[in-house]
């Protein structure tokens, strides 16, 4: 593997965005940005690439780092393509896809991303490489609280998904090394919490939407609102309800007020009856959207992300992508500038804001960020990869 050519950030930012913010998108009213793709993805844009199959991988006696175990865990995952090997019979042109805190693996079928990345001569052609999109444990068809256990579910953090992804890739895949892993949001952060914990295994990857620091300051509040919310709510029972607590969903319009652009937010709520409308039209999509013991989990389970102390041990190439109107990591910290320096191999691009990003959720929007993969995955050439 060779390592990306010397780049200066900010000039590679600028120069790249010409082509890359071509995609423009609707305005949008749902609380969080993954229900909003994986429902364009049932409907629009291709259903089908090569070989592509869904499957469950059961895990027997999975132990959490708690110390708690469950008999029976499953990974319900998605994969394109086929593994092409080398001489040796190892695969040679896997790709890791980690989908973020509210959402699935079919949050990459949305044609803003799959559209952009998986067709003919694209990026990541399905023809010619083989990728794994899983369903995160706690989420999606993967094993989570809400299929009877609850607030009984063990207490599982990022690092505790990060396991139960490597079982997945060499157990039920037979995969010991991946070409690519891209992760957007929390897939972002357990993308460097892979590069971390498996040096050896991974050639480049490409974290979008995130910052390899604990989870702290408005990151840590907002979740810690929501949280709260939902510990409080008089109907939430201890997480043993009967009919799902509404009162803490009053609090959704917070998770897209963090997700979305104030430029955004106001042009979907430009007058006080329409901030209004927008405020009911939230709350009443998190309601038919969420279950309140799996989004507790949800954003608890960020409780042992911490990857700075490790950066060092990181031998992978890094493409990390932030977006300047994030309000989720904020640019102003100037958090992973600092921090990859100590990457030989990593690389940061902060996109700046215009008309066509649209905060956090920019991460949707593959055209805007898909130039910066194209030239990690041309920086790292693995030579069995057929091109």
């Amino acid at each position: 593997m060779r390592t990306l050519p010397q780049v200066n950030c900010a000039v590679m930012a600028i120069a790249a965005l010409g082509a890359a913010l071509a995609l423009s998108m609707p305005a949008r009213t749902l609380a969080a940005d993954a229900p909003v793709q994986e429902a364009a993805a049932k409907g629009a844009g291709p259903t089908k690439y090569p070989n592509q199959t869904e499957g469950d991988f059961t895990v027997r006696d999975f132990a959490f780092q708690s110390g708690e175990t469950l008999p029976i865990v499953r990974l319900h995952y998605t994969t394109l393509g086929t593994p092409q090997r080398d001489a040796k019979g190892h695969v040679t042109n896997a790709v890791l896809l980690l989908h973020g805190t509210t959402g699935t693996g079919k949050a990459y079928f949305a044609p803003s991303i799959a559209g952009e990345l998986f067709g003919p001569g694209q990026a990541l052609d399905a023809s010619r490489y083989y990728i794994i999109v899983p369903d995160g444990l706690g989420r999606g068809a993967s094993t989570k609280p809400s299929e009877g256990l609850r607030t009984h579910f063990p207490r599982y953090g990022y690092g505790d998904v990060v396991a139960a992804q490597q079982l997945l890739v060499t157990k039920e895949l037979g995969i010991d090394h991946l070409r690519l892993i891209l992760g957007t949001s929390m897939g972002g952060m357990q993308a460097w919490m892979w590069a971390e914990r498996y040096p050896d295994m991974v050639d480049a990857i490409m974290p979008i939407a995130c910052q390899p620091i604990s989870i702290s300051g408005r990151n840590y509040l907002f979740r810690r609102i929501v949280t709260e919310a939902i510990r409080n709510d008089p109907d939430w029972n201890g997480g043993d309800y009967k009919t799902p607590p509404r009162h803490w969903l009053n609090t959704a319009p917070l998770w897209l007020m963090m997700l979305e652009s104030p430029v955004q937010l106001q042009a979907k709520g430009p007058t006080r009856a329409a901030a209004n409308a927008l405020y009911d039209k939230m709350v009443e999509t998190a309601s038919k959207t969420f279950d309140a013991n799996d989004f507790l989990y949800w954003l608890e389970s960020s409780w042992d992300y911490d990857p700075q102390p490790d950066l060092g041990k990181i031998k992978a190439a890094v493409m990390a992508v932030n977006f300047a109107d994030d309000a989720i990591n904020p640019s102003d910290l100037v958090v992973v500038e600092n921090l990859v320096q100590s990457i030989p191999t990593a690389r940061f691009v902060l996109v700046p804001e215009s008309e066509r990003t649209i905060g956090h959720r920019t991460l949707s929007l593959a055209a805007i960020w898909k130039p910066y993969l194209e030239q990690l995955l041309a920086g790292t050439v693995a030579p069995n990869v057929p091109r």
